[in-house]
């Protein structure tokens, strides 16, 4: 019977047949990713009995929102998870860019130094900065704030670099993006963010380091505070909103951060901002992102191995350590890129008959393919799988709700190779 709907689904024998050897095969690296997927599930229930979350919380407000007590509560149980002094978390911050973005106009001033550690930043924030073919009119450049970079030297932190130039104390802030973006480097793990900070704080104490976690949350035990950031931020339709929230955005950190954060977030600080609806979802969201996390890692650990088995390069390899829910499959072939993410589409519950093609998008340079058939538009904590047309032509693939989906999904874009 089995065999029969595989078939039905368009799933070759063969293939079906490799992907049992396959899941023989990542036995080990998925029963340390449920050992992981239980500490932070321990983290999430102790900081919401801890915080006496209780039914009111649920409710709503719209308006103004001034001192929603579901709001403030859910903002208090993300403090305690993060081991932050503070956070926001809210439905007005729409993308992970967005709510960057936020932070860093309001964090510098004109003639202020941004340094960021990891190279260029992905497209989207190049845009926000002002660096790049597309600058915004409204960047941080166009409001005389500098930047500067020091890349990544074998997918290490140079650390010899950034020590010489943060002795020098004129740098207002410090940019760490641990995922990847369209780049062809590795994704950095919390203990390397952890040892390059220890080193920064050697010569520089009083450099705020903020950390883009974006696809990294519930990866690892650790996140950016517990090692020494000041503040951190990521996108509530990626991990921690498990494909439950349908918009929204986070940022934890130091209390005088996070103020100045909500003031160019609002105007008026933290007192104001309705919920529009959001609280339930993204409370159950956060309640069930440790376990989504996990069959996202699962599902990538499972497609970099049944896609290395076929002889295509993956990063990372199935048996490497994960700093992110992102796998990337360079083809090195436009026209086999296009069809893999073709075929991530047709292996998705929504617009699953839509063939998804190369075309421009607003803050991108390259023409982008997107294949997301996804129930919360965006969503790349559900399988999903999008592309810049460039060489060496590389898919970077993210997301499963359930492993069930995502390796049902994965074998369908094979089978379109």
């Amino acid at each position: 019977m089995r065999l029969i709907m595989y078939k039905n689904f368009g799933i070759s024998d063969g293939i079906e047949k490799l992907s049992i050897e396959v899941e023989e095969e990542i036995k080990p690296q998925f029963a340390k990713i449920e050992k992981i997927c239980e500490i932070n599930s321990l983290k999430v229930l102790q900081a919401m009995q801890n915080n006496h979350l209780s039914g009111m919380h649920l409710n709503t407000s719209t308006g103004y929102g001034i001192d929603e007590a579901g709001r403030d509560k859910i903002e208090e149980i993300y403090s305690e998870i993060f081991k932050a002094e503070d956070a926001i978390v809210r439905s007005q911050l729409i993308s992970g860019s967005h709510a960057l973005a936020i932070t860093l106009q309001g964090l510098l001033r004109p003639n202020d130094i941004m340094l960021s550690i990891t190279g260029l930043p992905y497209d989207t924030l190049q845009t926000v900065i002002g660096i790049g073919e597309n600058p915004s009119p409204s960047s941080l450049k166009s409001y005389n704030i500098k930047y500067e970079q020091i890349d990544l030297k074998n997918n290490e932190f140079d650390t010899e670099k950034i020590v010489d130039r943060l002795s020098k104390k004129d740098i207002k802030l410090v940019e760490i993006q641990r995922s990847i973006g369209y780049s062809t480097r590795k994704s950095l793990r919390i203990d390397q963010v952890e040892e390059i900070i220890r080193e920064i704080r050697k010569v520089n104490k009083e450099v705020i380091i903020m950390v883009d976690n974006c696809y990294c949350e519930f990866v690892a035990e650790k996140e950016p505070i517990e090692v020494g950031a000041d503040i951190a931020v990521g996108s509530l339709i990626k991990n921690l909103g498990a494909g439950i929230a349908t918009s929204g955005a986070y940022i934890v950190g130091n209390k005088d951060l996070i103020e100045l954060v909500a003031e160019r977030l609002t105007g008026l600080g933290k007192e104001i901002g309705p919920s529009l609806g959001q609280n339930t979802n993204y409370l159950k969201g956060l309640f069930f992102a440790p376990s989504v996390v996990a069959s996202s890692l699962k599902t990538m650990i499972f497609a970099s191995r049944m896609l290395e088995r076929l002889g295509y390069n993956t990063n990372p390899k199935y048996n490497e350590p994960r700093a992110d829910i992102v796998q990337n499959i360079i083809f090195n072939d436009k026209e086999k890129l296009i069809k893999f993410c073709q075929g991530i589409q047709s292996g998705s519950p929504i617009d699953s008959f839509v063939t998804p093609v190369p075309s421009p998008m607003a803050g991108y340079t390259d023409e982008v393919i997107m294949a997301a058939g996804t129930f919360v538009e965006g969503a790349t904590i559900e399988l999903s799988c999008d592309a810049p047309l460039r060489e060496p032509y590389i898919a970077y693939m993210q997301g499963g709700l359930t492993y069930e989906y995502g390796k049902i999904g994965v074998l369908k874009a094979i089978s379109m190779l």
